[in-house]
C-alpha cells in the first residue's frame, strides 16, 4: 500500500506542478487553447495518443472485445494505429493545420462557421459536441474506479473526485501546452507500463505459447462451436468485429478534442514526424490493450462476467500480479484517463465559450474575459460529468463499451465526413453539413431508447455509432450536389491558403543557368 500510495503523489505533485509551471501560455486564447500553435511533434503525438485511449479502452473495449473476439480482437489495436492515427494524420494533419490557420479558428465549430460562413452551423455543432463529450468523460471515470476499488478498496465517489480535481487544477492552470506536456510524461508511462503488464500477464499462464493453447480450448456455444475459435486471428464474428475496428479507428477523424490536436502542431516537418510517432505508440498501447483483452477468457467465468459485467475482466486479469505491477497499472490507467478528460474538458469548455457564450449571449469579450470563461466552464464540465459518472455507476444503466460508444457515434457521425469533406472538396455545402449533423444524432439518440426496434446489427451503439460515420461519407456528397453550391469567390478565398507564390532570389556565378533557363526560355 505504501509503494502505491508513494507512486501516486509522485505522479499527482508532477502533473499540477506542470500546470502551474505552464501558466505563462494562457495569457490569451491561442495560448489557452493552442499552446500559441506551436507545440513540437513528440508532444503533439503523445497528446493524440493519449487522448485517443484511455480507462475506456484499457478497462472497457480490451474487456469487451477481447471476451467476445478472443485474440482477434487485436485487429482493432492494428486498426486504431493504422487508421485512426497513421491515416489520420496523413490524411487531415498538414490541410486542417493550414486552413484553421488560415481561416482563424480555434474549435470545430468554428471552423465549420467560417468554412460554410453559417453561425447556426457552429451553434449547431458546439451544443452537440457538449450533450456527447458528458457520456464519454463519464465513461473514463467508471474503468479508473474498478482498478482503484482492486488496488486501494477505496469507494468510487472518492475516486472520481480527486481525478476530476486535480485534472481540472493542471488544465486551468495550464490550459493545452500543461496538457499537452502531462499527456508526453502520461504516454511514456502507458508505453512502458503496457509492456510490462503484458508481459507479467502471459507470464503467470506459462508464457505466449501455452497462453495461446490455454485460449484454443476455451470452448463457448452460445458464442461460437468453432473449437479455437478464441485463438483464431479472425474470431468468431468478423462483420461486428469489422465495425468495432470502424468505430474505434475511423471515429477519430470526426472527434474534436482529437482534431483540435493539429491545429496547434508548429510546422509542416513536425507534422511528419509526428505521425511516425503517433502510430508508432498507437501500435505500442491499442494493439498492446486489444492482444491482453483477448486472453480475458483465461482468467473470468462466464457467469463471473455475467455478474460484474464486461468491465470486470481486465481487473480479474491484474488482481493475481505483484504489488508494484498492481501500482504500475494503476498509474497507467490513471494516466491515460486524466489525459483523455483533460483534453475532454479542454475541448467542451472552448466550445461553449468560443462558438456559444462569445457573441452570441455576452458581446464584447475581450481575450482575458474569454480565458476566464473556459476556465469557469472547465470546472462546470467536470462537476457534471462526476455526477453523472456516480450516479451511473450507482444504478449501473450501461457498460462502458456502450457509453463511449454512443458518444463516438454521434460526434464522429456528426463531424466526419462535414470536416473531411470541407478539408478537400470545394463543392460542399452547408445543407449537407446540416443534414449529416440531424442524421448522425437522431439515429444515437433513437439507439439509446428505442434501439430494440433497429436492425439486430444496429442494435448495438457501436454498429450504429460505424453506420452513421459510413453514412455520413455518402450523405454529404450526395446533398452537396443537390443543393446550392457555395459562393465560388469565398471558396476560392478560403481554399487560397494551400497555394502560397513563393519568391526565391538565386545568385549565379559562373555556372550554367539551367536551372533557371532550358532552350532559351526562363522557367
Amino acid at each position: 500500500m505504501l509503494i502505491k500510495l508513494s507512486l501516486l503523489v509522485v505522479f499527482f505533485a508532477v502533473m499540477v506542478f506542470i500546470g502551474l509551471y505552464c501558466r505563462r501560455h494562457t495569457t490569451d486564447v491561442s495560448g489557452f487553447v493552442l499552446g500559441g500553435r506551436s507545440v513540437g511533434p513528440w508532444l503533439t503525438a503523445f497528446a493524440y495518443g493519449t487522448s485517443y485511449f484511455s480507462a475506456v479502452v484499457f478497462v472497457g473495449y480490451a474487456g469487451q472485445f477481447g471476451w467476445r473476439f478472443g485474440i482477434a480482437a487485436t485487429w482493432a489495436g492494428l486498426g486504431n494505429a493504422f487508421l485512426g492515427s497513421l491515416l489520420a494524420w496523413v490524411v487531415l494533419g498538414r490541410r486542417t493545420r493550414i486552413m484553421t490557420q488560415h481561416l482563424d479558428s480555434a474549435t470545430m465549430p468554428e471552423f465549420f462557421g467560417r468554412r460554410f460562413d453559417s453561425r447556426r452551423l457552429k451553434l449547431t455543432a458546439s451544443v452537440i459536441i457538449f450533450i456527447f463529450l458528458i457520456p464519454y468523460t463519464a465513461s473514463l471515470y467508471n474503468g479508473l474506479s474498478r482498478l482503484f476499488a482492486m488496488a486501494f478498496h477505496i469507494d468510487y465517489a472518492v475516486c472520481v473526485v480527486v481525478m476530476a480535481v486535480l485534472t481540472g487544477v493542471y488544465v486551468i492552470a495550464g490550459g493545452y501546452m500543461a496538457t499537452a506536456i502531462n499527456d508526453f510524461i502520461q504516454g511514456i508511462i502507458m508505453i512502458f507500463g503496457i509492456i510490462a503488464v503484458i508481459a507479467a500477464v502471459l507470464n503467470t499462464q506459462g508464457g505466449f505459447a501455452a497462453a495461446m493453447d490455454g485460449l484454443a480450448r476455451v470452448t463457448d456455444p452460445a458464442v461460437s462451436d468453432t473449437p479455437g475459435v478464441f485463438a483464431s486471428f479472425f474470431g468468431p464474428d468478423l462483420l461486428s468485429l469489422a465495425g468495432v475496428v470502424v468505430l474505434t479507428s475511423l471515429g477519430t477523424w470526426g472527434l474534436p478534442q482529437m482534431v483540435q490536436k493539429f491545429y496547434a502542431i508548429k510546422s509542416e516537418d513536425a507534422i511528419t514526424q509526428g505521425t511516425v510517432i503517433s502510430t508508432a505508440f498507437a501500435l505500442i498501447v491499442a494493439g498492446g490493450c486489444y492482444f491482453l483483452g483477448g486472453f480475458g477468457r483465461l482468467f473470468s467465468t462466464p457467469e463471473a462476467v455475467a455478474e460484474g459485467g464486461y468491465d470486470s475482466i481486465i481487473p480479474a486479469m491484474l488482481s493475481g500480479l505483484p504489488t508494484i505491477l498492481i501500482a504500475v497499472v494503476v498509474i497507467l490507467v490513471l494516466s491515460a484517463s486524466m489525459s483523455t478528460l483533460s483534453s475532454l474538458v479542454l475541448a467542451s469548455s472552448s466550445t461553449l465559450t468560443l462558438d456559444f457564450i462569445k457573441d452570441n449571449l455576452i458581446r464584447d469579450m475581450d481575450e482575458k474575459r474569454q480565458v476566464r470563461w473556459m476556465r469557469a466552464l472547465v470546472v462546470v464540465f467536470i462537476a457534471i460529468s462526476v455526477v453523472l459518472a456516480i450516479v451511473q455507476y450507482r444504478s449501473n444503466l450501461t457498460f462502458i463499451a456502450q457509453l463511449m460508444g454512443v458518444s463516438w457515434g454521434a460526434l464522429a457521425g456528426s463531424f466526419l465526413a462535414p470536416f473531411l469533406y470541407g478539408l478537400y472538396w470545394k463543392r460542399t455545402t452547408k445543407a449537407a453539413c446540416v443534414c449529416c449533423f440531424l442524421f448522425s444524432t437522431v439515429v444515437m439518440l433513437a439507439n439509446i431508447f428505442v434501439g430494440d426496434y433497429f436492425p439486430a446489427v444496429l442494435q448495438s451503439p457501436i454498429n450504429a455509432g460505424a453506420f452513421c460515420m459510413v453514412a455520413g461519407l455518402v450523405i454529404v456528397p450526395v446533398v452537396s450536389l443537390f443543393t446550392p453550391a457555395p459562393d465560388p469567390q469565398r471558396v476560392e478565398q478560403i481554399f487560397s491558403c494551400y497555394r502560397r507564390t513563393v519568391t526565391v532570389a538565386v545568385t549565379d556565378s559562373i555556372g550554367p543557368r539551367n536551372a533557371l533557363e532550358k532552350d532559351g526560355k526562363t522557367h
